[in-house]
């Protein structure tokens, strides 16, 4: 895709939608391990599953952030039509995000246990809660390699191949999980499995794809090894943006312990309702990491003025894709959180039924304020200038919630109280970015006269 000439909206939904559908199709795994959990073992084995959501983003956004630096770094490259940093690039990724994914296996099995410990999971979810986290970690390698490995791929305008390899190694894992459930009669620890395996597909397949291009970004083999000031540079990038999702994850932590503290049956509810919202969320992601991509390559070519049009082009379809995304959720809301309920096995599914809906009412109506923050962080991302938006979110999204878990809904000690504290959130760190970004262009228009 030539993001440099031409026209952008229209290259922007070329590139966004496919990138939606991935972040969307990977996140169904997680939805296909509560999906069969929830029909065949279960409230307390799909609460368990749940309850690991915010621990396994804390331990992947980190590095998934910095596969967001070396998409940067290969964009630009690739603006500047700089082979030789290109190749260099690619190479450096892959081998960090392999040493990076063993490292993290090897941290998140020590503190697993005191981990779940912190979250106060209920006696009655906690055995099936770490033995489902302590499985998953193994696929942290081949996780950490599909995002880099998708990342190259994104740096060229291409997201369609991560698409089709994720659609293989999706339906495998829908096999995989039923197979593993059903056959077997094994619980999370089946729905665990799948996902490492099927992680293992997707990240395999787009390696072959990556070994057998003829361009810039063709891996070989005996090419694989870290540069260090490649490395420095994508470090120095998506380092802020890993911590900028970590804030998310640190703060659902904080969240999600005040979940646990209402029940298991609060909990499977609230489990049901993020893998329907989460579909929005990467909707949103997908626009934010166009406005990304496409400045990262038309700042590499001195294209300044072309970069604000992608800000302001970005903004505007992220926000109808938002408001377009959310109203089927709401509508069909009851319906979708039936998929992971099943009332024959779980006593109390009318209830966990209408507690999913509250967390979707507070969450997915005000998602186009959330669109504003993707789209200004990631736009910024684009220039290299990552740390300050990781500071402003910091600030505002975990800030905030850690101290309206700790002071305000002890107060009234109601799941609608917990969760308006999103919307909330969300607002005060739109704002913050907004601001932000107006100064940054001033300052960085100064500094181009």
């Amino acid at each position: 895709m030539d993001m440099i000439n031409g026209s952008i909206a229209d290259k922007m939904l070329y590139f966004a939608v496919p990138l939606a559908a991935t972040g969307i199709l990977q996140q169904l795994f997680n939805a296909a391990d509560i999906a069969v959990i929830g029909q065949y073992c279960g409230s307390e084995a799909m609460a368990a599953v749940g309850s690991n959501s915010p621990v396994i983003g804390l331990l992947v956004n980190a590095f998934v952030g910095i596969s967001l630096g070396a998409n940067v770094v290969i964009s630009k490259f690739t603006g500047q039509k700089d082979l030789q940093g290109i190749e260099k690039s690619v190479h450096t990724s892959v081998l960090f995000a392999l040493l990076s994914g063993i490292i993290l296996t090897i941290f998140g099995e020590i503190i697993a246990a005191p981990l779940l410990n912190l979250l106060s999971v209920p006696d009655n979810v906690y055995p099936m809660a770490l033995l489902y986290l302590r499985v998953y970690l193994l696929g942290m390698p081949v996780i950490f390699l599909y995002n880099f490995e998708s990342a190259i791929f994104r740096s060229q305008g291409n997201t369609q191949i991560p698409l089709i390899c994720l659609t293989v190694s999706g339906v495998c894992n829908v096999i995989l999980n039923l197979f593993f459930v059903c056959v077997l009669k094994m619980t999370v620890n089946g729905v665990a499995a799948a996902t490492v395996i099927s992680n293992l597909i997707s990240s395999a397949l787009l390696f072959v794809f990556l070994v057998k291009r003829k361009d810039a970004i063709r891996i070989e083999i005996k090419k694989i090894r870290i540069h260090s000031s490649i490395l420095k540079s994508i470090v120095k990038i998506g380092l802020p943006a890993g911590l900028q999702g970590m804030v998310f994850s640190i703060s659902n932590l904080c969240v999600q312990s005040a979940v646990n503290s209402l029940g298991s049956d609060i909990m499977a509810a609230s489990s049901a309702a993020f893998n329907i919202e989460i579909f929005v969320y990467y909707i949103i992601n997908s626009f934010g990491q166009s406005c990304t991509t496409f400045i990262g390559q038309n700042y590499g070519a001195g294209n300044i003025e072309r970069c604000r049009k992608v800000t302001r082009i970005g903004l505007l379809l992220n926000i109808a894709a938002a408001l377009a995304a959310s109203a089927p959720i709401l509508i069909f809301g009851r319906s979708l959180l039936r998929i992971f309920i099943n009332k024959d096995i779980s006593a109390n599914s009318d209830i966990i039924i209408s507690m999913g809906m509250i967390r979707l009412f507070y969450i997915v109506i005000p998602e186009f304020v959330n669109s504003i923050m993707e789209t200004m962080s990631g736009s910024m991302r684009g220039y290299g200038y990552s740390l300050m938006p990781a500071v402003a979110t910091f600030m505002g999204v975990c800030g905030i919630r850690i101290l309206w878990v700790y002071c305000v809904f002890p107060i009234w000690g109601t799941y609608d109280a917990l969760m308006s504290v999103y919307p909330i959130s969300w607002v005060v760190t739109a704002i913050s970015l907004m601001v932000m970004y107006i100064n940054f262009m001033k300052r960085f228009k100064k500094v181009q006269i």
